[in-house]
């Protein structure tokens, strides 16, 4: 499971219940976090009195991009990511919780074909130390995968990208992904569970990908329920796996 920005009842309601935990510090939080002392705060707050949650991943951000309205946060994104670090191994949770990011799409130059991806030589400035930082932390880069918009006209990411800046041996964990039930074209309940039901299936193969073959990609799916109050592109309201009314649009199975 995913949450974007610490929820206190929320937390609370996931301790016990086993179930693994991306948490996010939202961008809006990244500056204040390049202080250590609010980054220990931060972590004392939200992972180290929640004992009893499963936590996995802090995703450090979400989607900033230099080349877009999110560039303000990039200078904030590896401090933030080296303090809220520092403070889960002073904890003593290093090896259990990692620490990354949230990268996307729009940072990739070339997407096609997968052995040519490649990030944009104005992306590299930013997005290699954040390797580096992976790569001496152990830690997976999460990554927002769409095949939608490909199918709608945006690109595609592909791991490949990673190698080219030292990266070969981070893993990828597919932090969202999922297809619209209404909105645009395509966007229909038929094709959306379909995309879930082969991803699904695909997932339970363990095939991986051409670069890193018998390895399953560890995958969430986007998301849990519609948002009905989105702003912006009307498909953007319709990826929920239920209903506002909590009715489940799907017939899936995860067995």
């Amino acid at each position: 499971m995913r949450i974007y920005a610490p929820n206190q009842a929320t937390l609370r309601a996931l301790g016990g219940t086993n179930i693994e935990l991306i948490l996010d510090v939202p961008n809006d939080s990244l500056q204040s976090l390049t202080n250590p002392d609010a980054a220990s705060y931060w972590v004392q707050n939200n992972i180290i009195n929640h004992p009893d949650v499963k936590f996995r991943y802090i995703a450090v951000g979400n989607e900033v991009d230099p080349n877009n309205d999110n560039r303000r946060y990039v200078s904030y994104v590896l401090p933030a990511m080296k303090n809220v670090q520092k403070a889960i191994r002073d904890a003593g949770l290093a090896n259990h919780i990692k620490v990354s990011t949230a990268t996307y799409t729009g940072l990739l130059s070339v997407s096609y074909p997968p052995r040519d991806g490649a990030f944009g030589s104005n992306v590299q400035g930013f997005i290699a130390p954040i390797i580096k930082f992976l790569v001496e932390n152990n830690s997976p880069m999460l990554a927002n995968i769409y095949p939608y918009f490909a199918y709608a006209g945006t690109p595609i990411p592909e791991y490949r990208s990673f190698s080219r800046l030292g990266g070969e041996n981070v893993e990828i964990v597919v932090s969202e992904t999922g297809w619209p039930s209404a909105g645009n074209k395509g966007a229909t309940v038929e094709n959306a569970g379909t995309y879930y039901r082969n991803l699904i299936a695909h997932m339970k193969r363990t095939s991986g990908t051409p670069a890193r073959p018998g390895r399953c990609i560890e995958t969430y799916l986007f998301a849990m329920f519609d948002e009905n109050r989105k702003v912006g592109e009307e498909s953007g309201r319709h990826f929920g796996l239920f209903s506002p009314n909590q009715q489940p649009k799907y017939q899936l199975s995860f067995h």
